[in-house]
């Protein structure tokens, strides 16, 4: 339970392991890239300097041109823009639902569990990759579509965590004193439930968010994603992938922004689980 928690002594557990100070580290410098693009980009990312077409990093460029002499740079800082905002918009949506969904499942047990769990079970048994592309194969390139098509099957994992601990807490005293009291369903779930099942939904949330970046990344390398006048780091691996050979830099940079963006989730979420659940800690 967070509110039990001595605070001063759970950020000592976080943070005295190296690679959550990592994760924590990369994690806000794509904060910082987000929120200063317009001040960090050398370059308008749409800025085409066709004579410095796959000009090497230098001095000009220090990552370098893409195929139409973009700065790469300037590419990746506001990429960063899409791939956080994204990410957000389906963690948050995945939470929402996916955490109503599992307290009441958990909570009224029996019969209702049973069937909402069955449906979390169909939405499971499609890739998430392969769930993403048939929407969008439907409703087409955007932004949007991209975090209605993740946010379709994000939300499972929090069903699935939310369920397992309101089993665990719905027959603890405390919960049947506010039953015997006569507090309403919705109270009970929100009010008693909800806050000591914040610990594995912040990690959750937290670990949660290098999927939908990846997936997006992919998604739109293949065409069917954010669309190509938008900088996006999966956009600027599709647009040089012919040239991975001859202008390595066109692809590396935004390939290592990908991987030290879902590196800094899934090592500061490490962290957090392991400074916030105490089963992990006996």
């Amino acid at each position: 339970m967070i509110a039990s928690e001595n605070r001063g002594r759970v950020l000592r557990r976080l943070f005295r392991r190296p690679l959550t100070v990592i994760g924590l580290f990369l994690i806000l410098a794509n904060i910082v890239m987000v929120l200063f693009a317009p001040v960090l980009s050398p370059y308008n990312p749409e800025e085409m300097h066709l004579k410095d077409r796959h000009s090497p990093p230098s001095m000009k460029y220090l990552l370098g041109t893409d195929f139409y002499g973009r700065d790469i740079l300037s590419r990746i800082i506001h990429g960063s823009r899409i791939s956080f905002t994204l990410g957000l918009s389906v963690v948050a949506g995945g939470l929402l639902f996916g955490t109503t969904l599992g307290l009441v499942a958990g909570y009224f047990g029996g019969r209702v569990d049973s069937l909402l769990m069955r449906v979390t079970d169909i939405f499971l048994a499609f890739p998430q990759m392969v769930f993403a592309m048939a929407i969008m194969s439907v409703r087409g390139q955007g932004f949007g579509n991209v975090v209605l098509a993740l946010t379709l099957t994000g939300w499972t994992a929090f069903a699935r965590l939310v369920r397992a601990e309101a089993l665990s807490l719905r027959d603890l005293e405390f919960v049947q004193a506010v039953q015997s009291l006569g507090a309403r369903t919705p109270r009970i779930l929100f009010r008693h439930l909800l806050p000591n099942l914040m610990a594995p939904i912040i990690v959750q949330a937290t670990m949660g968010m290098a999927t939908p970046i990846l997936t997006e990344a992919a998604l739109t390398f293949l065409g069917i994603g954010i669309p190509p006048n938008v900088p996006s780091w999966g956009g600027m691996l599709s647009v040089d992938r012919d040239f991975m050979e001859t202008a390595w830099w066109s692809v590396t940079f935004p390939g290592l922004a990908i991987a030290c963006t879902v590196l800094g989730f899934n090592l500061f979420g490490d962290g957090l689980r392991d400074a916030l659940d105490p089963k992990l800690r006996a």
